[in-house]
């Protein structure tokens, strides 16, 4: 009878180490740099396109249609540059309406 209880309480044990674990993963989890949802919501849209118009420019063979992509892909190029800059900036607090 001895060995049941003890099996209990290892039981117990590793439970309350699970918990713990657990309660330190939230913990990394709410420390780390929270992103703006919409930000890279756009980042990832402006990766999609940028990789439909790569197929693009690898598929055509008319030169005026190679040189819109190749703008097109340069303005993208600009915009992931310039969003994921805004992205890395630390945000001020935002001072309250009056």
């Amino acid at each position: 009878m001895g060995d049941a209880g003890e099996g209990l309480i290892d039981a117990d044990s590793r439970i309350q180490e699970r918990m713990e674990e657990l309660a330190r993963e939230r913990a990394e989890r709410r420390s780390e740099v929270v992103r703006d949802p919409e930000a890279v919501r756009e980042l990832e849209s402006i990766r999609l396109a940028r990789t439909e118009l790569q197929r693009q420019l690898d598929a055509t063979t008319h030169d005026r249609r190679r040189a819109q992509l190749t703008q097109a892909l340069a303005e993208l190029d600009k915009r992931t540059k310039a969003l994921e800059k805004s992205m890395a900036a630390p945000k001020s607090p935002k001072s309250p309406k009056k």
